[in-house]
């Protein structure tokens, strides 16, 4: 595990998965049907509990062209900047489980914002950034 600043607040838009974890694939599918793959677009996975403990998930992504995401009214969240737990799985799609794995050593954590999300950050198409922002003291 390592921290990772993150320096700026990233805009990202998402769509939520219909179901937590059986739908997730589906989301990321419907949000790449949206825009083109570019290699400097960033893609994410956001979840969080809600109020009575289900999973809620998102497919995020950012835009490279004002408007591009924008226009499809899609939900926008901020990545807000701040220092991160932060868990590298390479090789992701052959050992998914491992993204499961990292946020459950993260979140054991005592110093993660107890209002923050579990953030996965697509590194291409063989690693993943798993990361939880830390508690400001």
């Amino acid at each position: 595990m390592e921290d990772f600043i993150l320096n700026e607040d990233i805009e990202v838009f998402c769509i939520t998965a219909k179901a937590f974890p059986d739908k997730i694939m589906e989301a990321h599918q419907t949000l790449h049907g949206l825009i083109d793959f570019h290699p400097a677009r960033k893609y994410y996975g956001l979840s969080r509990p809600d109020e009575s403990g289900k999973i809620i998930y998102k497919a995020a992504a950012t835009e490279l062209v004002p408007g591009e995401l924008s226009q499809h009214q899609l939900e926008k969240f901020c990545i807000p900047k701040g220092t991160y737990h932060c868990i590298l799985v390479h090789n992701f799609k052959e050992h998914i489980e491992e993204i499961g794995k990292a946020f459950q050593e993260i979140l054991a954590l005592d110093s993660i914002d107890p209002d923050g999300i579990c953030i996965e950050w697509y590194m291409g198409n063989n690693e993943v950034r798993c990361m939880v922002r830390q508690r400001k003291d």
